[in-house]
Protein backbone atom coordinates (compact mmCIF):
# COMPACT_ATOMS: atom_id res chain seq x y z
CA UNK A 1 0.00 0.00 0.00
CA UNK A 2 2.63 2.36 0.91
CA UNK A 3 4.63 1.52 -2.01
CA UNK A 4 1.48 2.27 -4.19
CA UNK A 5 1.08 5.48 -2.81
CA UNK A 6 4.64 6.61 -3.70
CA UNK A 7 4.22 5.48 -7.00
CA UNK A 8 1.06 7.43 -7.41
CA UNK A 9 2.24 11.23 -5.79
CA UNK A 10 5.53 9.94 -8.30
CA UNK A 11 3.35 9.06 -11.12
CA UNK A 12 0.97 12.21 -11.17
CA UNK A 13 3.49 15.17 -9.94
CA UNK A 14 7.08 14.28 -12.51
CA UNK A 15 7.29 15.54 -16.19
CA UNK A 16 10.47 13.60 -16.99
CA UNK A 17 12.11 14.84 -19.59
CA UNK A 18 12.57 12.48 -22.29
CA UNK A 19 16.60 11.97 -22.69
CA UNK A 20 16.66 10.99 -18.80
CA UNK A 21 14.06 8.53 -19.68
CA UNK A 22 15.81 6.93 -21.92
CA UNK A 23 19.18 7.04 -19.90
CA UNK A 24 17.39 4.75 -17.20
CA UNK A 25 16.38 2.30 -19.36
CA UNK A 26 19.91 0.05 -18.64
CA UNK A 27 18.98 0.48 -14.47
CA UNK A 28 16.48 -2.30 -13.87
CA UNK A 29 19.19 -5.27 -15.21
CA UNK A 30 22.24 -3.02 -13.55
CA UNK A 31 20.34 -3.13 -10.24
CA UNK A 32 17.97 -5.84 -10.35
CA UNK A 33 14.28 -6.06 -9.81
CA UNK A 34 13.90 -5.71 -5.96
CA UNK A 35 16.91 -3.40 -5.48
CA UNK A 36 15.51 -0.98 -8.65
CA UNK A 37 12.08 -0.63 -6.27
CA UNK A 38 14.15 0.16 -3.44
CA UNK A 39 15.91 2.73 -5.00
CA UNK A 40 13.13 4.03 -6.63
CA UNK A 41 10.89 4.85 -3.34
CA UNK A 42 14.27 6.24 -1.75
CA UNK A 43 14.64 8.65 -4.96
CA UNK A 44 11.26 9.70 -4.04
CA UNK A 45 12.08 10.20 -0.48
CA UNK A 46 14.86 12.24 -1.44
CA UNK A 47 12.59 14.48 -3.79
CA UNK A 48 10.06 14.82 -0.79
CA UNK A 49 13.02 16.09 1.35
CA UNK A 50 14.11 18.83 -1.04
CA UNK A 51 11.01 20.97 -0.05
CA UNK A 52 12.34 21.04 3.08
CA UNK A 53 14.62 23.67 1.68
CA UNK A 54 12.47 24.86 -1.85
CA UNK A 55 15.25 26.40 -4.40
CA UNK A 56 16.01 25.41 -8.06
CA UNK A 57 19.37 23.68 -6.64
CA UNK A 58 17.79 21.66 -4.84
CA UNK A 59 14.19 20.66 -6.54
CA UNK A 60 15.80 20.83 -10.46
CA UNK A 61 18.54 18.13 -9.53
CA UNK A 62 16.29 15.75 -7.68
CA UNK A 63 13.21 16.00 -10.39
CA UNK A 64 15.63 15.27 -12.60
CA UNK A 65 16.60 11.89 -10.80
CA UNK A 66 12.99 11.35 -10.27
CA UNK A 67 12.81 11.15 -13.82
CA UNK A 68 15.14 8.89 -14.15
CA UNK A 69 13.83 6.29 -11.75
CA UNK A 70 9.98 6.97 -12.84
CA UNK A 71 10.25 4.64 -15.99
CA UNK A 72 12.46 1.70 -13.77
CA UNK A 73 10.16 1.75 -10.97
CA UNK A 74 7.16 1.11 -12.97
CA UNK A 75 8.38 -1.33 -15.02
CA UNK A 76 10.17 -3.40 -12.24
CA UNK A 77 6.98 -3.42 -10.57
CA UNK A 78 5.43 -4.63 -13.70
CA UNK A 79 7.90 -7.32 -13.79
CA UNK A 80 7.90 -8.22 -10.50
CA UNK A 81 3.84 -8.97 -10.08
CA UNK A 82 4.65 -11.53 -12.87
CA UNK A 83 7.40 -13.16 -11.59
CA UNK A 84 5.65 -13.68 -8.39
CA UNK A 85 2.75 -14.85 -10.05
CA UNK A 86 4.96 -17.50 -11.79
CA UNK A 87 6.56 -18.43 -8.72
CA UNK A 88 3.47 -18.49 -6.81
CA UNK A 89 2.07 -21.24 -9.60
CA UNK A 90 5.06 -23.03 -8.89
CA UNK A 91 4.78 -23.25 -5.47
CA UNK A 92 1.26 -24.24 -5.75
CA UNK A 93 1.90 -27.21 -8.17
CA UNK A 94 5.52 -28.53 -6.91
CA UNK A 95 4.15 -31.76 -6.91
CA UNK A 96 2.61 -31.76 -10.50
CA UNK A 97 6.74 -30.68 -11.63
CA UNK A 98 8.11 -33.48 -9.09
CA UNK A 99 6.08 -35.91 -11.31
CA UNK A 100 7.07 -34.05 -14.65
CA UNK A 101 10.66 -33.78 -14.01
CA UNK A 102 12.87 -30.46 -12.38
CA UNK A 103 13.44 -29.62 -16.05
CA UNK A 104 10.10 -29.53 -17.74
CA UNK A 105 8.76 -25.95 -17.98
CA UNK A 106 5.01 -25.29 -16.54
CA UNK A 107 2.46 -24.78 -19.63
CA UNK A 108 2.25 -21.29 -21.27
CA UNK A 109 -0.22 -19.18 -19.44
CA UNK A 110 -0.74 -21.87 -15.94
CA UNK A 111 0.34 -18.69 -13.97
CA UNK A 112 -2.22 -16.17 -16.04
CA UNK A 113 -5.27 -16.78 -13.16
CA UNK A 114 -2.54 -15.74 -10.44
CA UNK A 115 -1.97 -12.78 -12.44
CA UNK A 116 -5.22 -11.59 -12.80
CA UNK A 117 -5.47 -11.87 -8.85
CA UNK A 118 -2.18 -10.26 -8.51
CA UNK A 119 -2.50 -7.25 -10.33
CA UNK A 120 -6.11 -6.86 -9.65
CA UNK A 121 -4.95 -6.36 -5.48
CA UNK A 122 -1.92 -4.13 -6.63
CA UNK A 123 -4.32 -1.76 -8.79
CA UNK A 124 -6.88 -1.69 -6.20
CA UNK A 125 -3.93 -0.40 -3.35
CA UNK A 126 -2.59 1.70 -5.73
CA UNK A 127 -5.77 3.94 -7.18
CA UNK A 128 -7.18 3.73 -3.55
CA UNK A 129 -3.68 5.81 -2.81
CA UNK A 130 -5.37 8.63 -5.13
CA UNK A 131 -7.72 9.11 -2.46
CA UNK A 132 -4.67 8.86 0.21
CA UNK A 133 -2.62 11.77 -1.37
CA UNK A 134 -5.90 13.98 -0.60
CA UNK A 135 -5.60 14.23 2.74
CA UNK A 136 -3.10 16.71 3.39
CA UNK A 137 -5.26 19.08 1.38
CA UNK A 138 -8.48 18.24 2.98
CA UNK A 139 -7.42 18.83 6.38
CA UNK A 140 -4.80 20.84 6.13
CA UNK A 141 -4.75 23.64 3.13
CA UNK A 142 -8.29 23.63 1.94
CA UNK A 143 -8.53 26.04 5.79
CA UNK A 144 -6.56 28.88 3.67
CA UNK A 145 -8.65 28.77 0.35
CA UNK A 146 -10.75 31.32 -0.80
CA UNK A 147 -13.84 30.23 -1.46
CA UNK A 148 -15.13 29.88 -5.55
CA UNK A 149 -17.19 33.20 -5.62
CA UNK A 150 -13.42 34.65 -5.15
CA UNK A 151 -11.25 32.06 -6.95
CA UNK A 152 -13.89 32.07 -10.33
CA UNK A 153 -14.79 35.81 -10.65
CA UNK A 154 -13.34 36.24 -13.57
CA UNK A 155 -14.06 32.58 -15.35
CA UNK A 156 -16.49 33.18 -18.27
CA UNK A 157 -16.72 29.54 -19.82
CA UNK A 158 -16.21 26.01 -18.35
CA UNK A 159 -16.18 22.61 -19.91
CA UNK A 160 -15.85 22.17 -23.81
CA UNK A 161 -16.09 26.08 -24.17
CA UNK A 162 -12.72 26.86 -22.07
CA UNK A 163 -9.31 27.36 -23.35
CA UNK A 164 -6.16 26.27 -22.08
CA UNK A 165 -6.44 25.43 -17.99
CA UNK A 166 -9.32 27.56 -15.61
CA UNK A 167 -8.26 30.78 -18.22
CA UNK A 168 -8.91 34.20 -15.80
CA UNK A 169 -8.76 31.62 -13.11
CA UNK A 170 -7.97 34.19 -9.93
CA UNK A 171 -4.25 33.02 -8.97
CA UNK A 172 -4.58 34.53 -5.42
CA UNK A 173 -6.01 31.64 -4.01
CA UNK A 174 -4.59 31.28 -0.04
CA UNK A 175 -6.40 34.01 2.53
CA UNK A 176 -3.03 33.34 4.54
CA UNK A 177 0.24 31.61 4.33
CA UNK A 178 0.64 28.46 6.15
CA UNK A 179 2.47 28.31 9.02
CA UNK A 180 5.66 26.79 8.36
CA UNK A 181 5.75 24.50 11.30
CA UNK A 182 2.47 22.88 9.76
CA UNK A 183 4.41 22.22 6.41
CA UNK A 184 6.87 20.44 7.77
CA UNK A 185 4.19 18.34 9.41
CA UNK A 186 3.02 17.48 5.75
CA UNK A 187 6.53 16.63 4.82
CA UNK A 188 7.62 14.88 7.72
CA UNK A 189 4.34 12.22 6.87
CA UNK A 190 5.33 12.06 3.54
CA UNK A 191 9.04 11.35 4.72
CA UNK A 192 7.92 9.05 7.15
CA UNK A 193 5.77 7.22 4.03
CA UNK A 194 8.12 6.55 1.63
CA UNK A 195 10.76 5.71 4.51
CA UNK A 196 8.15 2.98 5.75
CA UNK A 197 8.03 2.39 2.02
CA UNK A 198 11.48 1.11 2.12
CA UNK A 199 11.68 -0.75 4.82
CA UNK A 200 9.05 -2.99 3.54
CA UNK A 201 10.75 -3.67 0.04
CA UNK A 202 13.48 -4.76 1.82
CA UNK A 203 12.14 -6.43 4.72
CA UNK A 204 9.10 -8.41 2.72
CA UNK A 205 9.65 -8.54 -0.80
CA UNK A 206 12.16 -11.58 -1.83
CA UNK A 207 14.14 -11.64 -4.87
CA UNK A 208 12.34 -11.71 -8.35
CA UNK A 209 15.67 -14.01 -9.45
CA UNK A 210 17.54 -16.13 -8.24
CA UNK A 211 21.86 -14.17 -7.79
CA UNK A 212 22.82 -16.69 -10.62
CA UNK A 213 19.69 -15.57 -12.50
CA UNK A 214 20.59 -11.74 -12.00
CA UNK A 215 24.09 -12.28 -12.74
CA UNK A 216 23.04 -13.98 -16.95
CA UNK A 217 20.51 -10.82 -17.12
CA UNK A 218 22.99 -8.13 -17.07
CA UNK A 219 25.97 -10.71 -18.90
CA UNK A 220 24.19 -10.20 -21.80
CA UNK A 221 26.70 -7.04 -22.52
CA UNK A 222 24.61 -2.88 -21.74
CA UNK A 223 24.66 -2.40 -25.62
CA UNK A 224 22.58 -4.81 -25.76
CA UNK A 225 20.53 -4.07 -23.15
CA UNK A 226 19.70 -0.75 -24.16
CA UNK A 227 18.96 -1.86 -27.47
CA UNK A 228 16.62 -4.87 -26.76
CA UNK A 229 13.81 -2.84 -25.65
CA UNK A 230 13.34 -1.19 -29.21
CA UNK A 231 14.28 -4.40 -30.74
CA UNK A 232 11.13 -6.11 -29.22
CA UNK A 233 9.02 -3.49 -31.29
CA UNK A 234 9.90 -5.97 -34.46
CA UNK A 235 6.92 -7.75 -32.54
CA UNK A 236 3.45 -6.89 -33.92
CA UNK A 237 1.87 -7.40 -30.52
CA UNK A 238 4.06 -4.86 -29.09
CA UNK A 239 4.11 -2.10 -31.89
CA UNK A 240 -0.24 -2.97 -31.95
CA UNK A 241 -0.26 -2.13 -28.14
CA UNK A 242 1.45 1.13 -28.40
CA UNK A 243 -1.90 3.08 -29.27
CA UNK A 244 -2.87 1.78 -25.58
CA UNK A 245 0.25 2.51 -23.85
CA UNK A 246 -0.30 6.20 -25.09
CA UNK A 247 -3.62 6.16 -24.77
CA UNK A 248 -3.28 5.02 -20.87
CA UNK A 249 -1.23 8.24 -20.28
CA UNK A 250 -3.52 10.53 -22.23
CA UNK A 251 -6.18 8.90 -19.84
CA UNK A 252 -5.15 9.11 -16.31
CA UNK A 253 -3.33 12.62 -16.87
CA UNK A 254 -7.02 14.01 -18.66
CA UNK A 255 -9.00 12.75 -15.77
CA UNK A 256 -6.65 14.81 -12.99
CA UNK A 257 -5.64 17.62 -14.89
CA UNK A 258 -8.64 18.11 -18.03
CA UNK A 259 -11.71 16.83 -16.53
CA UNK A 260 -10.99 18.03 -12.39
CA UNK A 261 -9.93 21.23 -13.42
CA UNK A 262 -11.32 22.13 -16.69
CA UNK A 263 -15.09 21.08 -15.48
CA UNK A 264 -14.62 20.01 -11.97
CA UNK A 265 -12.97 23.27 -9.87
CA UNK A 266 -14.14 25.72 -12.79
CA UNK A 267 -17.61 24.55 -12.03
CA UNK A 268 -17.34 24.24 -8.24
CA UNK A 269 -14.39 25.89 -6.99
CA UNK A 270 -11.10 25.00 -6.34
CA UNK A 271 -11.72 23.53 -2.40
CA UNK A 272 -13.44 21.01 -4.02
CA UNK A 273 -10.84 19.38 -5.86
CA UNK A 274 -10.02 17.12 -3.14
CA UNK A 275 -12.95 14.97 -2.89
CA UNK A 276 -12.97 15.17 -6.95
CA UNK A 277 -10.18 13.16 -7.10
CA UNK A 278 -11.39 10.76 -4.22
CA UNK A 279 -14.52 9.70 -6.25
CA UNK A 280 -12.31 9.00 -9.15
CA UNK A 281 -9.99 7.44 -6.79
CA UNK A 282 -12.96 5.19 -5.38
CA UNK A 283 -14.32 4.26 -8.31
CA UNK A 284 -11.02 3.08 -9.83
CA UNK A 285 -9.96 1.16 -6.66
CA UNK A 286 -13.24 -0.51 -6.77
CA UNK A 287 -13.34 -1.71 -10.32
CA UNK A 288 -9.78 -2.89 -10.17
CA UNK A 289 -11.24 -6.47 -9.28
CA UNK A 290 -13.12 -6.49 -12.08
CA UNK A 291 -9.98 -7.37 -13.86
CA UNK A 292 -10.82 -10.84 -12.06
CA UNK A 293 -13.60 -11.30 -14.85
CA UNK A 294 -10.72 -12.58 -17.19
CA UNK A 295 -10.50 -15.71 -15.24
CA UNK A 296 -14.34 -16.15 -16.97
CA UNK A 297 -14.25 -14.36 -20.12
CA UNK A 298 -12.50 -13.66 -22.91
CA UNK A 299 -8.91 -11.97 -22.19
CA UNK A 300 -9.99 -8.91 -24.21
CA UNK A 301 -13.54 -8.20 -22.28
CA UNK A 302 -11.96 -6.11 -19.45
CA UNK A 303 -10.10 -3.49 -22.16
CA UNK A 304 -12.68 -3.43 -24.57
CA UNK A 305 -15.10 -2.59 -22.06
CA UNK A 306 -12.70 0.13 -20.23
CA UNK A 307 -12.37 1.84 -23.89
CA UNK A 308 -16.01 1.77 -24.52
CA UNK A 309 -16.58 3.39 -21.43
CA UNK A 310 -14.12 6.31 -21.92
CA UNK A 311 -15.52 6.97 -25.23
CA UNK A 312 -19.06 7.18 -24.13
CA UNK A 313 -18.08 9.60 -21.88
CA UNK A 314 -15.62 11.40 -23.71
CA UNK A 315 -18.21 11.85 -26.27
CA UNK A 316 -20.42 13.13 -23.26
CA UNK A 317 -17.91 15.58 -22.77
CA UNK A 318 -17.59 17.37 -25.73
CA UNK A 319 -21.47 18.47 -25.68
CA UNK A 320 -21.41 19.68 -21.68
CA UNK A 321 -20.19 23.11 -20.75
CA UNK A 322 -21.08 23.51 -16.98
CA UNK A 323 -21.71 27.25 -15.67
CA UNK A 324 -19.15 28.82 -13.81
CA UNK A 325 -20.00 28.71 -9.82
CA UNK A 326 -23.26 26.54 -10.06
CA UNK A 327 -23.37 24.05 -7.35
CA UNK A 328 -26.94 22.32 -7.75
CA UNK A 329 -25.78 19.57 -10.23
CA UNK A 330 -22.26 19.19 -8.58
CA UNK A 331 -23.40 15.19 -7.88
CA UNK A 332 -23.02 14.68 -12.14
CA UNK A 333 -19.17 15.77 -11.53
CA UNK A 334 -18.58 13.57 -9.01
CA UNK A 335 -20.67 10.68 -10.99
CA UNK A 336 -18.29 11.15 -13.75
CA UNK A 337 -14.68 10.84 -12.13
CA UNK A 338 -15.98 7.69 -10.30
CA UNK A 339 -17.06 6.43 -14.27
CA UNK A 340 -13.88 7.62 -15.85
CA UNK A 341 -12.12 5.48 -12.74
CA UNK A 342 -14.05 2.20 -13.96
CA UNK A 343 -12.72 2.94 -17.08
CA UNK A 344 -9.25 3.49 -16.15
CA UNK A 345 -9.21 0.73 -13.75
CA UNK A 346 -10.15 -2.02 -16.74
CA UNK A 347 -7.69 -0.15 -18.62
CA UNK A 348 -4.62 -0.61 -16.22
CA UNK A 349 -5.36 -4.15 -14.76
CA UNK A 350 -6.06 -5.50 -18.24
CA UNK A 351 -3.00 -4.35 -19.76
CA UNK A 352 -0.36 -5.16 -17.27
CA UNK A 353 -2.33 -8.79 -17.07
CA UNK A 354 -2.30 -8.82 -21.08
CA UNK A 355 1.76 -7.89 -21.22
CA UNK A 356 2.36 -10.37 -18.65
CA UNK A 357 0.75 -13.15 -20.48
CA UNK A 358 1.63 -12.42 -23.72
CA UNK A 359 5.51 -12.42 -22.59
CA UNK A 360 6.12 -15.12 -20.14
CA UNK A 361 9.91 -15.18 -20.64
CA UNK A 362 11.80 -14.09 -17.53
CA UNK A 363 14.28 -12.91 -20.00
CA UNK A 364 12.01 -10.33 -21.63
CA UNK A 365 9.92 -8.92 -19.02
CA UNK A 366 11.74 -6.25 -18.24
CA UNK A 367 12.19 -4.72 -21.28
CA UNK A 368 8.51 -5.04 -22.04
CA UNK A 369 7.24 -3.35 -19.18
CA UNK A 370 9.87 -0.81 -19.92
CA UNK A 371 8.46 0.01 -23.64
CA UNK A 372 4.98 0.20 -21.23
CA UNK A 373 5.82 2.60 -19.30
CA UNK A 374 8.15 4.31 -21.57
CA UNK A 375 5.39 5.28 -23.99
CA UNK A 376 2.70 6.08 -21.03
CA UNK A 377 5.43 8.84 -19.48
CA UNK A 378 6.21 10.13 -23.76
CA UNK A 379 2.43 10.09 -23.22
CA UNK A 380 2.28 12.18 -19.85
CA UNK A 381 4.97 15.10 -21.24
CA UNK A 382 3.21 15.53 -24.44
CA UNK A 383 -0.13 16.48 -22.31
CA UNK A 384 2.08 18.99 -20.39
CA UNK A 385 3.21 20.53 -23.67
CA UNK A 386 -0.54 21.12 -24.93
CA UNK A 387 -1.52 22.19 -22.27
CA UNK A 388 -2.65 25.15 -23.20
CA UNK A 389 -5.10 24.31 -26.00
CA UNK A 390 -8.82 24.52 -26.39
CA UNK A 391 -10.91 21.86 -25.07
CA UNK A 392 -12.60 20.42 -27.78
CA UNK A 393 -9.31 20.20 -29.03
CA UNK A 394 -7.98 18.18 -26.29
CA UNK A 395 -11.03 15.97 -26.34
CA UNK A 396 -10.39 15.28 -30.02
CA UNK A 397 -6.54 13.69 -29.25
CA UNK A 398 -7.99 11.76 -26.48
CA UNK A 399 -11.05 10.67 -28.13
CA UNK A 400 -9.09 9.72 -31.71
CA UNK A 401 -5.73 7.75 -29.46
CA UNK A 402 -8.87 5.79 -27.82
CA UNK A 403 -10.58 4.68 -31.27
CA UNK A 404 -7.06 3.97 -32.85
CA UNK A 405 -6.06 1.73 -29.88
CA UNK A 406 -9.15 -0.32 -29.42
CA UNK A 407 -9.11 -0.90 -33.27
CA UNK A 408 -5.12 -1.86 -33.25
CA UNK A 409 -5.21 -4.19 -29.87
CA UNK A 410 -8.51 -6.30 -31.72
CA UNK A 411 -6.50 -6.08 -34.93
CA UNK A 412 -3.88 -7.73 -33.32
CA UNK A 413 -6.51 -10.51 -31.28
CA UNK A 414 -7.33 -11.31 -34.46
CA UNK A 415 -4.02 -11.65 -36.01
CA UNK A 416 -2.88 -14.14 -32.95
CA UNK A 417 -6.63 -16.39 -33.73
CA UNK A 418 -5.47 -16.85 -37.41
CA UNK A 419 -2.20 -18.26 -35.76
CA UNK A 420 0.34 -15.66 -37.13
CA UNK A 421 3.76 -16.37 -35.63
CA UNK A 422 5.15 -13.14 -33.77
CA UNK A 423 8.62 -12.04 -34.56
CA UNK A 424 10.74 -12.01 -30.96
CA UNK A 425 14.77 -10.60 -31.16
CA UNK A 426 17.27 -13.33 -29.79
CA UNK A 427 18.16 -12.82 -26.34
CA UNK A 428 22.32 -12.86 -26.45
CA UNK A 429 23.52 -15.79 -24.18
CA UNK A 430 25.39 -14.57 -21.21
CA UNK A 431 28.95 -13.45 -21.78
CA UNK A 432 30.80 -14.51 -18.73
CA UNK A 433 34.07 -12.17 -19.62
CA UNK A 434 34.71 -10.84 -16.08
CA UNK A 435 34.46 -14.00 -14.31
CA UNK A 436 32.29 -13.86 -10.48
CA UNK A 437 32.12 -15.66 -7.68
CA UNK A 438 30.02 -18.89 -9.40
CA UNK A 439 32.02 -18.83 -12.15
CA UNK A 440 35.51 -19.49 -10.53
CA UNK A 441 34.82 -22.36 -8.53
CA UNK A 442 35.57 -25.87 -9.74
CA UNK A 443 32.31 -27.39 -8.48
CA UNK A 444 29.30 -25.35 -10.27
CA UNK A 445 26.85 -24.97 -6.85
CA UNK A 446 24.25 -23.77 -8.55
CA UNK A 447 23.88 -27.33 -11.48
CA UNK A 448 21.64 -30.07 -10.84
CA UNK A 449 23.18 -33.67 -10.06
CA UNK A 450 21.47 -34.83 -14.06
CA UNK A 451 24.40 -31.85 -15.18
CA UNK A 452 27.21 -32.59 -13.03
CA UNK A 453 26.98 -36.37 -13.98
CA UNK A 454 26.82 -35.09 -17.63
CA UNK A 455 29.53 -32.98 -17.04
CA UNK A 456 31.82 -35.99 -15.91
CA UNK A 457 30.95 -38.14 -18.32
CA UNK A 458 32.02 -35.72 -21.24
CA UNK A 459 35.43 -34.99 -19.30
CA UNK A 460 35.90 -38.84 -19.77
CA UNK A 461 35.43 -38.96 -23.24
CA UNK A 462 37.70 -36.28 -24.00
CA UNK A 463 41.72 -36.76 -25.58
CA UNK A 464 44.55 -35.99 -23.35
CA UNK A 465 44.82 -32.13 -22.99
CA UNK A 466 47.73 -30.55 -24.65
CA UNK A 467 50.49 -28.79 -22.32
CA UNK A 468 49.94 -25.32 -21.23
CA UNK A 469 51.69 -22.03 -22.32
CA UNK A 470 54.83 -21.68 -21.08
CA UNK A 471 55.40 -25.02 -19.65
CA UNK A 472 52.36 -24.52 -17.46
CA UNK A 473 50.30 -27.79 -16.34
CA UNK A 474 48.05 -29.88 -18.47
CA UNK A 475 44.80 -27.57 -19.19
CA UNK A 476 42.15 -30.00 -20.42
CA UNK A 477 38.43 -29.36 -21.68
CA UNK A 478 37.06 -29.45 -18.02
CA UNK A 479 39.57 -27.62 -16.33
CA UNK A 480 38.89 -23.78 -16.33
CA UNK A 481 42.12 -21.97 -16.79
CA UNK A 482 43.89 -19.98 -14.21
CA UNK A 483 43.97 -15.88 -14.52
CA UNK A 484 47.59 -16.01 -16.29
CA UNK A 485 45.89 -18.70 -18.41
CA UNK A 486 43.51 -16.55 -19.37
CA UNK A 487 45.47 -13.52 -19.76
CA UNK A 488 47.22 -15.13 -22.66
CA UNK A 489 44.05 -15.50 -24.14
CA UNK A 490 42.74 -18.72 -23.29
CA UNK A 491 39.64 -18.53 -22.41
CA UNK A 492 38.82 -22.19 -21.15
CA UNK A 493 36.37 -25.06 -22.72
CA UNK A 494 33.59 -21.91 -22.12
CA UNK A 495 34.64 -19.83 -24.71
CA UNK A 496 35.68 -22.75 -27.19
Amino acid sequence: VLVSLCLCLVYVSTICPLPVVLMSLPLNRFFGTKWMMFLAVGIYALFVSTNYWERYYTLVPSAVALGMAIVPLWASMGNYITRMSQKYYEYSHYKEQEEQGPQQRPPRGSHAPYLLVFQAIFYSFFHLSFACAQLPMIYFLNNYLYDLNHTLINVQSCGTKSQGILNGFNKTVLRTLPRSKNLIVVESVLMAVAFLAMLMVLGLCGAAYRPTEEIDLRSVGWGNIFQLPFKHVRDFRLRHLVPFFIYSGFEVLFACTGFALGYGVCSMGLERLAYLLIAYSLGASASSVLGLLGLWLPRSVPLVAGAGLHLLLTLSLFFWAPAPRVLQHSWIFYFVAALWGVGSALNKTGLSTLLGILYEDKERQDFIFTIYHWWQAVAIFVVYLGSSLPMKAKLAVLLVTLVAAAASYLWMEQKLQQGLVPRQPRIPKPQHKVRGYRYLEEDNSDESDMEGEQGQGDCAEDEAPQAGPLGAEPAGLCRKPCPYEQALGGDGPEEQ
